[in-house]
């Protein structure tokens, strides 16, 4: 069993976290205070081959693994998990089109989403129905001119931002199997936004509830066939769960670098701090939680893209540990940092704020737990 990285991904690895270095660091904390993520910046990634990582060559994408655009996000975190968690949300679209959509959605969707022209969101999620996804009320009744949308969704990454919106909605009975897929695009009459939500991290990300009243999206916009939007949604969530994943080992892994530099110039009773033993402990601790992590997380893509009966399974379990791992490790980091990690100017504040929502979205951790045990007691049946 090799553990190592191609050289490949090795040069993917290095590149993101170059550009991120370069273009994304510098500005992530002007970024958080206004709100917002430039979006000339897309284009640029997307130049780097990273606006449709997973999208077929044949579109304009990258044709790369779920193990490789982990890496990319991993990397992109290091400069600021809010921007790279943002393109995972546009990456998660993307696969979605590419896997599902017919030839006439790919056609006309995925060039401009792999040059990042249009920047695109994900929408799943209403005020009424979060982990019961299931159950989301958002209705699209076809008609002669197309399908007549009326809802809200809540939590939308990209929410009055965003060119394009990946949106899952009820075409039919109650249940999973009433549920299907439209592409909504803005400036369509009757879509709306509400006002940016407030937040505890991901602040640089515009964040907003998307609101369709009497939205005629047009019969090709429908992503694939009706019925079949939730196996599209929950099959989007997989990838997106191991990106999240590495958005948070990422930001997580900086703020180790950033605590191992200031523990060696930080001065207490005549020695610098990373000479105490006590915190040398929590050194050790938290090196081997991150190194377990990212081994279970590259496993877990390895999985997926290779198609295993039980990748949904080990998706979950690396969201989980992962995430819970990330924040901790982030979390002890700004203790080890004194009353300066409680300052902004150290960077390590926003990294705990910006990890914590890891926990919850692309599914709680909870929800994570369910779908992990479920998936046990029917292969042991």
């Amino acid at each position: 069993m090799d553990f190592a990285l191609s050289e490949e991904q090795t040069l993917i690895f290095d590149m993101a976290r170059s550009f991120g270095e370069e273009h994304i660091a510098p500005n992530a904390q002007k970024w958080e205070a206004e709100g917002s993520i430039p979006k000339e910046l897309w284009p640029q990634l997307a130049e780097l081959g990273f606006g449709g990582l997973y999208v077929s060559e044949e579109y304009g994408g990258s044709g790369l693994s779920r193990l490789d655009a982990t890496l990319v996000f991993e990397a992109l975190a290091m400069s600021c998990p809010a921007v790279g968690s943002f393109l995972s949300i546009h990456n998660m679209c993307g696969g979605m089109i590419d896997k599902f959509g017919t030839e006439e959605n790919k056609a006309k969707w995925l060039p401009d989403l792999c040059t990042m022209d249009k920047v695109f969101s994900y929408c799943l999620t209403e005020p009424g129905s979060g982990s019961d996804a299931a159950a989301l009320r958002t209705r699209a009744d076809k008609t002669n001119e197309g399908y007549n949308m009326n809802g809200t969704k809540a939590f939308i990454s990209g929410g009055n931002y965003s060119d394009v919106y990946v949106t899952m909605c009820r075409t039919g009975e109650d249940g999973p199997k009433g549920i299907s897929t439209m592409i909504v695009e803005d400036g369509m009459a009757g879509l709306s936004f509400g006002a940016n939500e407030r937040k505890m991290g991901w602040q640089a990300q515009p964040t907003s509830q998307v609101q369709f009243d009497d939205c005629v999206v047009p019969h090709e916009n429908l992503l694939g066939v009706e019925g079949k939007g939730f196996t599209y949604a929950m099959a989007g969530l997989d990838g997106g769960r191991l990106n999240i994943a590495a958005s948070a080992l990422g930001g997580a892994q900086n703020a180790l670098d950033l605590t191992m530099q200031y523990m060696s110039e930080r001065k207490a009773f005549g020695k610098s701090i990373n000479q105490f033993q006590a915190l040398q402990f929590r050194l050790a601790e938290y090196e081997t939680r991150l190194q377990a992590a990212r081994t279970f997380l590259r496993q877990a893509a390895w999985k997926l893209d290779n198609g295993a009966h039980d990748a949904s399974k080990f998706c979950a379990m690396a969201k989980l540990m992962v995430t819970d791992a990330a924040f901790d490790v982030a979390n002890g980091c700004l203790q080890l940092h004194g009353g300066y990690g409680y300052l902004a100017d150290y960077g390590i504040e926003k990294i705990v704020r910006d990890l914590r929502v890891h926990q919850i979205l692309e599914g709680t951790n909870e929800i994570m737990r369910l779908i992990i045990s479920r998936q046990m007691i029917a292969d042991a049946a």
